[in-house]
């Protein structure tokens, strides 16, 4: 299964972090733009080319740091077509370094839309007989708030074509609690934990080699109550954390998300590391040394948590 793959990822590492690349032209280093902006004009072109030249630098700075890179499919939906291209591209370098790659794309239908959806992300896309891969990520971030409709596609093409999904459960922004927090009386929990319980249930036909399926669960960072009590509700359900950092989340809060072995989580951080050169006020040129700096001293901090990551038999 794919999320193994991600498992062993991290433990090869003994870093349970995912670098979030969420870029966005303030991000970039002037001479960056320059650069893209000489060649293609201030156009969607030339935006788009910044954002991949960017990526690809934190790319080659972090391949051998973190286990996992998470881009944001809106980071370069914005930018249209190019945009697009750009994302595709970014997928493909990261794999070509071993990296696990997770679109952050929060996809939510049901039926034939939903299977587009999975064919675009995580399948082939069939042109009169001939198959392709449109992005190729190893996983997906989807919403399962349409319920099994929306999650079964996704489960066939992952098994498949060794792919995983991580699933909202309890979210990490700061008015997630209007409606996941919401007690359902017939079953005397909040929603959140219906969600968890139902990815652990869509799970059971993605088994995995370390006890941990294809189907994972979203669960930040800022709520360490919740991510403490789901991790011991949901044993197969392998969490993927927002809100470390830039949304306050510390590594004593991300700690509630790993079981016994330092495993079942993989924390996200996106502007702290894609930023780290303009909060060390650095050479832009060391704009990657500044990312890899930043991920490490990440790792360092919640390793020092976690004291060591073994898969679990």
């Amino acid at each position: 299964m794919s999320m193994d793959r991600l498992l062993e990822n991290i433990m090869r590492k003994q870093n349970p972090t995912v670098a979030g690349l969420d870029p966005k032209l303030s991000y970039i280093p002037e001479h960056i733009k320059a650069r893209c902006f000489a060649e293609h004009g201030k156009t969607l072109e030339g935006a788009a080319a910044a954002l991949l030249a960017f990526n690809k630098g934190l790319i080659d700075s972090l391949w051998d740091v973190v286990p996992a890179v998470k881009p944001q499919a809106a980071y370069y939906e914005m930018y249209g077509w190019q945009g697009m291209r750009a994302l595709s591209e970014t997928i493909a370098y990261a794999k070509s370094k071993g990296l696990f790659v997770i679109t952050d794309g929060k996809r939510n239908d049901i039926g034939a839309t939903m299977e587009a959806y999975a064919a675009a992300h995580l399948g082939q896309t069939d042109v009169e007989g001939e198959s392709f891969e449109a992005f190729g990520a190893d996983a997906l971030t989807v919403n399962g708030y349409l319920g099994t409709d929306g999650i079964d596609p996704l489960l066939s093409v992952c098994a498949g074509r060794d792919k995983g999904i991580f699933v909202l459960a309890k979210t990490s922004n700061p008015s997630a609690g209007e409606f996941q927090d919401q007690m359902l009386h017939a079953m005397y929990e909040p929603l959140y934990r219906a969600m968890g319980n139902m990815c652990q249930q869509w799970g059971l036909k993605l088994p995995g080699r370390y006890g941990y399926s294809g189907v994972g669960a979203v669960v930040g960072a800022t709520y360490p109550k919740q991510l403490k009590e789901l991790r011991k509700a949901l044993p197969n359900t392998i969490f993927l954390v927002p809100g470390y950092g830039a949304q306050g989340g510390a590594a004593k809060d991300v700690a509630q998300g790993f079981d016994r072995h330092g495993a079942g989580a993989i924390v996200n951080s996106s502007r702290a590391i894609l930023c780290a050169w303009q909060k060390e006020g650095c050479d832009p040129e060391d704009y990657a040394g500044a990312a890899r700096r930043e991920a490490v001293r990440m790792r360092n901090e919640i390793m020092a948590e976690l004291g060591g990551i073994s898969l679990p038999v």
